[in-house]
């Protein structure tokens, strides 16, 4: 498995670089957060990201997509986990998008996932629950038969991207109980469908996030997504994919934090020298670079993984995500006590990258549930 980048990802990533640079610095980021604008990002750069081909770029071109699989889209989220980008990449396209791209239909496709591409609708995955930690088969959000199709009422919560969705894919139980794989249902439920409501939720990383309420929303049959009561296995498929999309934007922000701990550490004088100077910041500053280079190793192996197909995919996830959650909480909190007292004020960026390496870890499985899950898939 080839693990450097070909020359279209090349210049992908010069671009996507570039781009991020000019549109999203961090102070973009500090003004989104201390604005009270409920959408939390701007609607003018993610278009922008559209017009770019980003959003195109893990679909085939079936579906209207560039067919660079998620290789090519961790060197975008990686870009994007440089300027802390709050835009919907992930929720929208690694995710919801993933699930329709998977198993949607053909009218699916075309009335929701087309738009996406383009950047012209905005679509947020529904599966997390109150107190369901990190088991997709733990859903509890019944979905009722009604006239042929199916009446939901209830909430997920920790919705990425979805206080402005345009439309939710919701994981629903039309069979069985909390717990079973199988009855689980996903369903493509409209924004201004009757009965539809979101509340934002405000995260330590400031990224975005809402509670989704459902009070007896009534969908028809062809709201079903694959087939009923067969969506845990699609759910699985798609969390993985989203999984190693945010490993990218982990990547991202923890080498821009080693990036500016670097700079920093050639800039500061103490007595009269340059503290970059000092050996024991500079065993720390190694081990710092060899984590990000062990980091950048395994999430290409996990992208490249999933887009062939290989059997040890699975595995991989959980070996890159255990990874990053691990290295960038080390990378971010030496970055943080290397710069000193100056670090742990919030007039300084450097602590927007460990706020943001918490939320990250704790998203789609910690160090030790992706450990745990490594283990029971290798037999153990």
């Amino acid at each position: 498995m080839a693990l450097v980048l070909d020359e279209e990802q090349t210049m992908l990533a010069q671009t996507a670089g570039a781009f991020m640079r000019e549109s999203s610095p961090i102070s973009r980021f500090r003004a989104l957060r201390d604005s009270s604008e409920e959408r939390g990002y701007s609607l003018d750069v993610y278009k922008q990201m559209a017009e770019l081909g980003w959003t195109a770029i893990p679909f085939s071109e079936a579906d209207g997509g560039m067919g660079m699989g998620l290789a090519g889209l961790v060197i975008v989220t990686e870009a994007m986990g440089r300027g802390l980008a709050p835009e919907p990449l992930i929720p929208s396209i690694a995710m919801a998008g993933q699930a329709l791209s998977l198993a949607g239909s053909a009218d699916q496709k075309s009335t929701w996932l087309a738009p996406a591409i383009e950047g012209e609708k905005v679509l947020a995955l529904a599966y997390a629950e109150r107190g369901q930690r990190y088991d997709l088969r733990d859903i509890a959000l019944g979905a009722t038969d009604k006239d042929g199709g199916y009446e939901l009422s209830g909430e997920k919560t920790l919705v990425l991207g979805g206080q402005c969705a345009d439309a939710f894919v919701v994981a629903a139980r039309t069979a069985g109980k909390g717990g079973d794989a199988d009855g689980i249902t996903l369903l493509l439920v409209p924004a201004d469908a009757a009965g539809v409501s979101t509340e934002r939720q405000q995260r330590a990383d400031c990224q975005n996030s809402a509670i989704l309420k459902l009070e007896g929303v009534k969908l028809g049959a062809d709201a079903v997504i694959g087939k009923a009561g067969e969506g845990h296995g699609v759910l699985c498929d798609v969390v993985d994919r989203a999984t190693v999309a945010l490993c990218g934007e982990m990547l991202g922000g923890m080498n821009e934090a080693f990036d500016r701990t670097l700079d920093y550490l050639k800039e500061r004088k103490q007595f009269d020298t340059v503290i970059g100077t000092f050996q024991a910041l500079k065993h720390r500053a190694a081990r710092m670079y060899i984590e990000l280079e062990l980091a950048r190793s395994v999430v290409m192996a996990a992208a490249r993984a999933i887009d062939d197909g290989a059997d040890n995919a699975k595995v991989l996830v959980s070996i890159a995500k255990a990874k990053l959650s691990d290295a960038y909480a080390l990378i971010t909190n030496e970055a943080v006590q290397m710069h000193g007292g100056i670090g742990m004020t919030d007039e300084h960026d450097i602590g927007f990258f460990m706020k943001r390496a918490r939320g990250c870890e704790m998203t789609f499985g910690d160090a030790a549930y992706h450990r745990d899950r490594f283990a029971s898939l290798s037999g153990y």
